[in-house]
This record gives structure tokens, sequence and C-alpha cells, in this order.
């Protein structure tokens, strides 16, 4: 099991030097316009996953973790808006006004385990050991419609599962420093091939007034996800209780699952304060799950996935202003694959860190 204070040094360190490269030129398109000068910060999250964090459980998904930088507004006709133009002129999407654009780019890890970590030779009846290390890329645009907001996000992520993955290294290392028994059956992981997922999704955002800053508001959701690593397709809603809540769709969450994505814009905040607490639910009709249904191309460990899936979640969420921000998550995921034993389902919790970044 692995907990927050797992190293996320090296993810850090790329993930940093990706955000310097493409910081100035985003800087520089956003300083030729003074009207965007109020959007024009990014900010920097970080995610953690883990079940260890809400049961006794050290399996399954076990562990997620993501850095990620969401850009500034995104100036009309700038270098970043090049890439919403040219999928909007390919595909029915990005369209309508007025809009906001911004962009996001990510780094991350996601470890799996059979329930058994202490066997050599894991049970042919349990999910393989796998890792998932991946980075990516996000285009967002919110579109303000007469009766509602709307959030398109088309989201491309590209990495390796396999030992390239490091999910040994990650895990077993980290064991060895909290002296907590190492998995012992990494060396029967999926083996090593190249990655890609393909998404795009859409959020509705339908938000009724109730006193002062207090409001209420349901955000239902639709979208697909293609790849070799994983195809499915969602749906789902969440709902929502506090206050500033136009300024985001929800806590971000690592795919899959019900995600508000790193979409946040401080010029829909009414006061610094913005705080609520939600619940929600989404389903996937899955065609494909790489780390159930092994390999692409080679034998390898594998189990009989179940085609439907349900996640549950509920938690809070409290900011300062676009400064800083704390998301705390309780998630509830239906049985993924068949003979999988337990008579709950599986729980895991999630934190979310987010600051602002010049």
């Amino acid at each position: 099991m692995l907990c927050l204070r797992k190293p996320f040094v090296s993810i850090a360190f790329i993930l940093c030097c990706v955000v310097l490269v493409f910081h100035p030129a985003k800087a520089a398109e956003t300083t030729a316009d003074a009207s965007y000068a109020a959007n024009n910060y990014g900010r920097i999250k970080l995610i953690n996953e883990n079940d260890w964090y809400v049961s006794d459980d050290d399996r399954h998904y076990t562990q997620g973790g993501r850095l990620s930088y969401l850009s500034g507004r995104i100036t009309p006709n700038g270098f970043w808006d090049q890439s919403f133009l040219s999928l909007e002129r390919v595909f029915p999407i990005f369209g309508g006004e007025p809009h906001k654009r911004k962009y996001s780019l990510m780094f991350g890890q996601n470890l799996y385990t059979p329930e058994n970590t202490l066997r050599v030779n894991p049970s042919t009846r349990d999910r393989p050991y796998a890792a998932w290390l991946y980075t990516g890329a996000s285009l967002l645009q919110e579109t303000t419609h007469p009766s509602h907001n709307t959030l398109e996000n088309v989201e491309v992520q590209a990495g390796v599962v396999g030992r390239w993955a490091l999910g040994d290294v990650t895990q077993n290392d980290y064991h060895q420093f909290i002296n907590v028994e190492p998995s012992l059956g990494w060396q029967n992981q999926l083996h090593n091939e190249p990655g890609v997922v393909l998404t795009y999704e859409r959020k509705w955002r339908f938000q009724q007034p109730l006193y002062g800053n207090l409001a209420i508001d349901i955000i239902p959701e639709l979208g697909a996800s293609a790849g070799n690593i994983m195809t499915y397709g969602e749906g789902g809603a969440l709902v929502r209780f506090g206050q500033n809540l136009g300024a985001d769709y929800g806590p971000s969450r690592i795919r899959p699952g019900p995600s508000g994505t790193d979409w946040f814009d401080s010029e829909q905040l009414n006061g610094n304060l913005g705080w609520y607490i939600f619940a929600g639910a989404q389903g996937r009709a899955v065609g494909r799950n790489i780390f159930l249904d092994g390999n692409s191309f080679e034998s390898s460990p594998s189990v009989n996935k179940k085609p439907f899936v349900a996640d549950f979640t509920v938690g809070a969420s409290l900011f300062w202003a676009d400064v800083a921000r704390l998301d705390l998550a309780l998630v509830e995921r239906t049985k993924e694959f068949d003979g999988q034993r337990g008579s709950h389902l599986d729980r895991f919790g999630g934190i979310n860190l987010t600051v602002l970044f010049w």
C-alpha cells in the first residue's frame, strides 16, 4: 500500500520541465490582450488516490498519482488556440459563443495488483499485476448558454504498460521504506506495451441559486474513450451544494472515473472563499481494459472483465480564490471482473492539492 508521502519528486520534476517550456509562450500571448490578465495564471495540481485512505484493502486499483498543470485563459487565435480551431474544423465540437478555453498538461502513474500480494505466482483467477505510466494533454472549453454552461474536454494520454511503467519499483521501494511486506508477484505483470487513450466528454452545469452566494447544481456528463489501454463509453452526473460553484465542474479524478477535470475559472468567483459538498455516479460500458484483458498483441495474465462498471463518489472541496485548494473524495467501484472476491465494493480515497502557478 502507498500513501500521500509516496515520493513524487521525479514526476514533479518532469512535468515542471514541460510546463516551463510552454509557459513563456502562454505569457507572451496573454500579455498581448490585457483583458485576459485577471485569468492569466496557471495552476499546479497533485492528485493521489489510494485504497489505504479508506480501507484495509491493498488490492485491484491500489494507487494512482497524477501531477497536472492548468493554463490560464487562452487568447483567441493564439498559439494554443490553433489546436482548438483545427479540431473544430474536423469534428462538430468546440462550437458556440461566448466561450473560454484552457489547456492542461499531465503526468501520472496507476498501479493494479491482485488481492493476495504475498504470492510469488498470483492466482490466474485474480486480476494481474499492472502499471500505467503516462503523460498527456487536454483541451478544455467552457461555453455559456442562456440556461446553463457546458464544458468540453478533448484529452490524449500516451504511455506504457509493463516493467517500463516502474510499478514494482514504485510500490516495493516504498513498502521497504515504511517497513511493509513487499508485493511478490510483480515479475508476472503485464508485458511492456506502448499505449494511448483518446477521450472526448461533455458536461452540462445547471445551477440554482439559493441564498446569498449559496447554490445547488447538477452536472450531467457523457463521453467516450478509445485506445489499446482502455475503450469505454460513459455517462453520469454530479450534484453539488455550496459556495462559488461556478468556478469549476467538480474535483479532478484519475481516469476512469467521474471527474470535474482540471478546469477552474477565477473570473466566476464571488468573494475569495469557495466550498462545496458533492455526490455523484458514473456508469461505463467497457469494450477494453488492458489491466483486465491483458496485453494486446501477446499472451499475458488476464481475467474476464465485466462489461458494465459503475463508480459512486462523495466528498468535499475547499478553496481560497485561485491560490490554494483541497479536495477530498471517497469512491466505491462495482466489481470489474468475473470471480472477483469480496462482499463489498472496491473502495478508495482521493486527495487533491492545488496551488497557483505564476
